[in-house]
């Protein structure tokens, strides 16, 4: 148990230093740390919240598709693929086949995984929340994908996660998957904004 947690903590280490050195790409700004978004009603009380944001130069209609098509066997997360596409290339065009989704529509997390995200929330060209559920139906984690207009073809991506109190993930003891989870899901949802930012801005 003690040569796990110093793996752990080295580990955290490692995060923290590339956190600290690439924060500024995705930081939330206060307010829109502050704000209500769509999704905060699922999991009222959350023991853990994290909030990233990118600006990209193209209006909601663009971006909204890239968020839509996303999912391991899918397009792809647009981060690190190796980890969550099974190596597969994250797709780099608009893939027409996923662009239909209702509410209980699954995104994959990883390939061949039953855990999955799936599409609790959505409005058009506007926000997208995904969640993570017990057999149950209790929301374990959400995810919440939003698109806020800055100009005529400028548009704030705004990405907020919950946690629910009852959330173990993989047996761990809670303290240490929340430990983990923060610097983690920063490093992947950096890598995630920034590659949907590039191929949205990509296109003509």
């Amino acid at each position: 148990m003690k040569k796990l947690l110093l793996v752990l903590f080295g580990i955290l280490i490692v995060f923290a230093v590339l956190a600290i050195c690439a924060n500024m790409q995705v930081r939330a700004t206060a307010d829109e740390r502050a704000q209500t978004l769509a999704g905060d009603d699922l999991i009222t009380q959350p023991i853990g919240s994290v909030n990233h944001a990118v600006t990209i130069h193209r209006p909601p209609h663009d971006v909204w598709p890239w968020l839509v098509q996303m999912g391991s066997g899918r397009a792809g997360w647009y981060a690190y693929d190796f980890i969550d596409n099974g190596g597969h290339r994250s797709a780099d065009r608009i893939l027409p086949e996923f662009q239909n989704i209702e509410a209980g529509s699954l995104f994959p997390a990883l390939p061949g995984v039953t855990d999955v995200f799936t599409v609790v929330q959505y409005e058009p060209e506007h926000s997208l929340v995904l969640s993570w559920r017990s057999p149950s139906g209790r929301y374990f984690t959400t995810w919440a994908f939003v698109l806020e207009r800055l100009q005529p073809n400028s548009t704030r991506l705004i990405v907020r996660g919950h946690v629910a109190p009852d959330y173990h993930p993989y047996g761990l003891p809670q303290w240490i998957a929340l430990l983990l989870a923060r610097p983690a899901h920063f490093i992947m949802e950096r890598k995630q904004l920034l590659g949907i930012a590039r191929r949205a801005e990509s296109l003509p």
